[in-house]
């Protein structure tokens, strides 16, 4: 699975999926204002340098879920993570606080990937329906 073929993916899945390009890092957004991303597809190191992503080929996606997957993953004990090792699904290495999960060249774990795509993109849907209902109330 490469870059581009995770890009096509999320576009071409989801409806009113917005990816925006910065500098080769992807930021995929539900609806037109674009609030925050569900997902995130990182190519360098300019945002931390745990998975040394400035390696060829290589590309980190981070994928957004619900606290009760993230602890249905990872539970609640801290664990020593490889970040930089390939196809391993773990914690973001900076922003699990924020229940964050991501993968480095994601192959045999792209199934799995897929489903957590599925709910982050559902979770921003949801959020993106109760702000539009607050505004017509």
């Amino acid at each position: 699975m490469d870059e581009q073929a995770v890009i096509r993916h999320i576009t071409g899945s989801y409806d009113q999926v917005f990816a925006q390009d910065v500098e080769g890092n992807w930021f995929f957004f539900y609806g037109a204002e674009r609030m925050s991303p569900f997902a995130t597809l990182m190519t360098d190191d300019v945002n931390d340098q745990a998975s040394d992503l400035n390696r060829p080929g290589v590309f980190r996606l981070n994928i957004g879920v619900s606290r009760k997957t993230f602890k249905s993953l990872f539970g609640e004990e801290g664990t020593e993570w490889d970040f930089t090792a390939l196809d391993r699904l773990m914690p973001h290495p900076v922003y699990a606080r924020n229940l964050w999960v991501c993968a480095v060249n994601p192959e045999q774990t792209w199934g799995q990937l897929k489903t957590l795509l599925d709910e982050a993109y559902a979770s921003a849907v949801e959020k993106q329906s109760r702000r539009d209902s607050r505004r017509q109330v």
